[in-house]
């Protein structure tokens, strides 16, 4: 929510983070054959493949958006909250348009 112009509502009966178009959705109560709290974020072009080959525990494909290069990753267990933090600010940079990234960038 500290994104420029991110919003949240419900998608699918879980909470969803869109700027004009959704960008990350939370399931806290697991999804379909996931029965674990877990995300799905939006990823720039190859970062799917890299992050479940290298840890396949913590990231999978997720269904539905899958296929569109988005990560799945799972949030019970050990979690790395500012590795979350990073997981999602590239979803947001995936998604958000170039204005919106260059007000981003040039608030820091």
């Amino acid at each position: 929510m500290a994104l420029p112009e991110v919003t949240e509502r419900t998608s699918h009966g879980s909470p969803g983070f869109f700027v004009k178009k959704q960008f990350v959705m939370l399931w806290p109560d697991g999804h379909h054959d996931h029965g674990f709290p877990h995300l799905w974020c939006a990823a720039p072009p190859g970062a799917q493949e890299q992050l479940v080959a290298a840890d396949p525990e913590r990231f999978f494909r997720p269904p539905y958006v899958g296929g569109r290069g988005w990560i799945g990753m799972r949030l019970d267990g050990q979690v790395d909250w500012h590795e979350v933090e990073a997981i999602c600010e590239d979803a947001y940079r995936t998604i958000a348009p170039k204005r919106l990234l260059a007000a981003l960038d040039a608030s820091r």
